[in-house]
């Protein structure tokens, strides 16, 4: 006589601790890199003299204001240059209005850093 094999049961044990350790595996082998490093830097205490005829950038959400005046990003540069007194570092000042992301802020500062000779302060938002 014949005898009836049984069939066994898949055990799921092992197939979720193969996904798992590949799962442990890429998340520890992958790399995260940096899309863009913007440098800030706090301003201390001190009696330092005040910057003669700084640049006020007024940023919100959907516009730039350069002292009052609409302009973009891209046309910053040469607006800037026109304020400009001779070899003297510029001074910027950045204030947020309404709702700015930190990626419009990071656009902001990207652009302002790709430019010489310029002393950059973000105004806090009120």
């Amino acid at each position: 006589m014949r005898r009836k094999q049984r069939r066994r049961r898949l055990s799921m044990t092992s197939l979720i601790d193969v996904i798992f350790l590949l799962l442990l595996f890429f998340m520890l082998s992958s790399t995260f890199t940096r899309f863009a490093e913007i440098e800030l830097a706090t301003g201390g205490a001190g009696s330092g003299a005040a910057p003669e005829n700084p640049v006020f950038i007024s940023l919100a959400p959907d516009r730039l204001r350069l002292n009052g005046a609409e302009s973009t990003v891209e046309a910053l540069a040469g607006a800037l240059d026109a304020h400009r007194a001779g070899d003297a570092p510029l001074t910027v000042l950045i204030a947020m209005q309404g709702d700015v992301t930190a990626q419009r802020l990071t656009d902001l500062l990207s652009a302002l850093r790709s430019l010489p000779q310029l002393r950059v302060t973000v105004l806090e938002a009120t």
